[in-house]
Order: C-alpha cells, then sequence, then structure tokens
C-alpha cells in the first residue's frame, strides 16, 4: 500500500505510522485522513501488528493543526460534516482493538492535539508544545478536543486550554496528566519503541479486551462498569490464550502467544 501524505512501516509486532507533510507543519487534510484511515484498517486487520506508533516528519511537528486553507473554506454544514468525519476516525483509532502510541515530537496543535489525544498513550519529546488554539481563528475544536480534554486533565485544566488558545510545553502538558511521559527528543522513538514492545510481549487477545473493557466502562456507573469487566474477562477465559498464559506460568516458561 503506497501514501502520499503518510509513511507506513511494519516491523512486527510493531508498526509506524508518520504524518509526512513537514513542509506544512503536517497539518491534517482531507488527503491526509484518508490514508491515515487506510492504514488503521491495514494494521488492524494485520495479526502481526499488535502496537502503533503514530509520529509526525520532521522534527518540528507532529501535527500543527488542521489545514487553513479548508479550515477557511467551510460553513455550517460543510463544518459540521467536517467535524464528524475528524470525530468518526478519532473513536475509530480508540477502539479498533490496538494500542496506539502518539509520539509527540514537536507541536501538536489543535486537530494535531485532538489527534494524540485519541491515541491510547502519548509521549512527547521535552522540545514538544500542546494546545487547542481554535478560538483564536474564531472556532472551537471539533475532533473531539471539547470531550476528550477535559476527560485527561479535568474540566479547569482543560477550559484554560480550550478558551485561552495557551501552548504549553511537554513539561507543562505532563504536569497536567496531557502526557503520560516526557522524554529527550533524540530518544523518543527509542523509549516509544520499548514501551511498544513491553506492550506487545502480552497476549494479545487480552490487550484488545483491556481497551474495550476501559473504553466501555468509563461513562458506566460503578456496578454496570464492573458488569463489563467480567463480560471481557469472561471471554479472556475462553481463549487459547488464556490456556497458553496460565500453562506457560505454571511450567515457568515464556508464552506463546497466537491470537486466539
Amino acid at each position: 500500500m503506497s501514501f502520499e501524505t503518510i509513511l507506513l512501516e511494519k516491523r512486527a509486532p510493531l508498526a509506524i505510522i508518520t504524518l509526512n507533510r513537514p513542509q506544512v507543519l503536517n497539518a491534517l487534510n482531507a488527503a491526509l485522513f484518508g490514508e491515515l484511515a487506510a492504514a488503521i484498517e491495514d494494521v488492524a486487520a494485520d495479526p502481526e501488528i499488535r502496537v502503533i506508533l503514530l509520529t509526525g516528519a520532521g522534527p518540528k511537528a507532529f501535527a500543527a493543526g488542521a489545514d487553513i486553507a479548508e479550515l477557511a473554506a467551510l460553513d455550517a454544514d460543510s463544518g459540521r460534516a467536517y467535524a464528524a468525519r475528524g470525530q468518526a476516525f478519532s473513536r475509530r483509532l480508540e477502539t479498533f482493538g490496538k494500542p496506539v502510541i502518539a509520539c509527540i515530537n514537536g507541536f501538536a496543535l489543535g486537530g494535531g492535539c485532538e489527534l494524540a489525544m485519541a491515541c491510547t498513550l502519548r509521549l512527547a519529546a521535552d522540545t514538544a508544545k500542546l494546545g487547542q488554539p481554535e478560538v483564536k481563528l474564531g472556532v472551537i475544536a471539533g475532533f473531539g478536543g471539547t470531550q476528550r480534554l477535559p476527560r485527561l486533565v479535568g474540566r479547569s485544566a482543560a477550559l484554560r486550554l480550550l478558551l485561552s488558545g495557551t501552548i504549553i510545553s511537554a513539561a507543562e502538558a505532563l504536569r497536567i496528566g496531557l502526557v503520560d511521559e516526557v522524554v529527550p527528543a533524540a530518544e523518543l522513538m527509542i523509549r516509544a519503541e520499548a514501551l511498544a514492545l513491553e506492550i506487545a510481549a502480552n497476549a494479545p487477545l487480552a490487550i484488545e479486551r483491556t481497551l474495550l473493557a476501559v473504553d466501555s466502562g468509563l461513562d458506566l456507573s460503578l456496578e454496570d462498569a464492573l458488569a463489563e469487566e467480567a463480560r471481557h474477562f469472561g471471554q479472556t477465559c475462553a481463549t487459547q490464550d488464556k490456556a497458553e498464559g496460565t500453562a506457560a506460568f505454571l511450567a515457568k516458561r515464556p508464552a506463546t502467544w497466537t491470537g486466539q
């Protein structure tokens, strides 16, 4: 599969997807979103790929936001459709069953920050900058930023960023919980790959069910969320991987996962 706006590299059990429009700081346009969606479906269907790393080309940006030329042309109806497409992709990204680690190598602004928030985990270079500056353009965050940001950092901290349009450092993003880890820029992909391999060493169906259980339970009452957890736990108990994992533990040997 060949792309014009992204790069897809597979090194099982990992895949690395790189947003590849460095000349415009990897701004998110319709073509890039289409190719990114195709790449996600490709890795979703590949049983050898267990964790995905998502980053941006060049040293300056993960993704510096939406393509302003496309944004400028939107009216009420096309704007609603534009936001809905971005939201649908973001929702697919966080629910397709494999962890995605955002490797934030530079600016992650607007839609770029929203894309990172839809990933499972976020690692940032110490030079990264993050923010939701849409209000400076006369619009609001439209790819899920008004909803995911409060869930990650709390209502007040989210509103401070969303209403002021302030761009914050990686260190501040770590302090408020927007990113999970900050590392020197030169070590970003090394650390991300190490974390990805740590995750990929575990049972793939258990990883998938963990992601589904957390996602489905977040907005439920505790009682209903616990029922969801029990349902997913029961489904993992019927897998070959569960039989292999318990047998390997008792035999004091490494497990061999089949994803079945």
